[in-house]
């Protein structure tokens, strides 16, 4: 029992950094912001007014806090297929090839390190009116797309921009799960005249289970925390179509100075995120108990 303790002790000794930066940086942040959201405050006087619930109240009834629930979903409905499916690609050419792995990888996860509000120009200026994209389209299709003032098309824009961005990374993730397949698994299923297709879905995809639940959580967690490439290139327009979560706190926040109903607003996407990490969450296990993982 003595032992016990003297480990315990040390235990807690060693994980005391940690548990004092969650403390510094979460718990009592996240108290304050609970505080907060019942207040009327501009951030500059000194007297702040008592609103209840008022808040939250005025946030659920507000046009664009409505629209920035549905963003995300806007984003994940493009975004997630195209940056798995690419990421997905990536890590099979890179786990192919035999030399330069190391090179290929770096390569493909180099967009991810770009600053956001540098790609977000040389998008800008890429679909100009007078960029070299949009005079293609004009030369060859006869067409006029208005990029980024179409809600349609600024959606699938940003949320193509951002695949490019992310799918390097969530290479790696797959990377990493492609070569912890055991090779056994795919020399019994070559004994019993498996193809290559049948070997990707029958052994490859499922065994892939790990690497891909990280992978869409992580992209519902990113389209819910989304604001250069939107505050850049539409500044949550056209029509609210790009409007985020965080868009709408940074806007109530530092344009309005209204504290309190941005601290609402930030709780109020908190709940949603969680809400749609934890359905994502049991959506992937039982997909991947299927398949024998627990």
């Amino acid at each position: 029992m003595g032992m016990q303790r003297y480990f315990s002790r040390w235990g807690w000794l060693l994980a005391s950094p940690y548990l004092l930066f969650t403390l510094v940086f979460f718990v009592v942040p996240l108290g304050w912001g609970v505080w907060l959201s019942t207040l009327s405050w501009d951030l500059i006087s000194p007297s702040r007014e008592f609103l209840g619930l008022q808040n939250f109240a005025e946030a659920l009834r507000s046009p664009r806090v409505h629209a920035a629930m549905l963003t995300p979903f806007r984003f994940m409905a493009i975004f997630i297929p195209v940056t798995v499916a690419a990421a997905l690609v990536i890590a099979l050419v890179i786990n192919s090839v035999k030399r330069f792995q190391g090179a290929l990888a770096i390569a493909f996860f180099l967009p991810y390190l770009a600053s956001g509000v540098a790609a977000a120009l040389v998008v800008r200026g890429v679909l100009d009116y007078f960029g070299p994209f949009s005079s293609f389209v004009r030369t060859v299709f006869r067409a006029d797309p208005d990029w980024l003032g179409n809600p349609t098309l600024a959606v699938v824009t940003i949320s193509l921009m951002m695949a490019w961005k992310f799918s390097g990374y969530d290479a790696l993730i797959f990377l990493a799960g492609l070569q912890s397949i055991p090779h056994e698994l795919y020399e019994a299923a070559n004994l019993d005249g498996a193809t290559p297709w049948v070997n990707f879905w029958q052994i490859t995809f499922p065994m892939l289970y790990p690497s891909l639940y990280t992978v869409l959580i992580l992209s519902v967690g990113a389209m819910f925390s989304v604001f250069t490439e939107p505050f850049i290139l539409t500044n949550g327009g056209p029509q609210l179509a790009t409007h985020t979560w965080t868009l709408e706190i940074y806007y109530q926040l530092f344009s309005s100075l209204r504290a309190g109903y941005a601290s609402s607003v930030a709780l109020l996407n908190a709940v949603q995120v969680f809400v749609a990490v934890f359905l994502v969450r049991r959506l992937m296990e039982w997909w991947g108990g299927r398949y024998g993982w627990q």
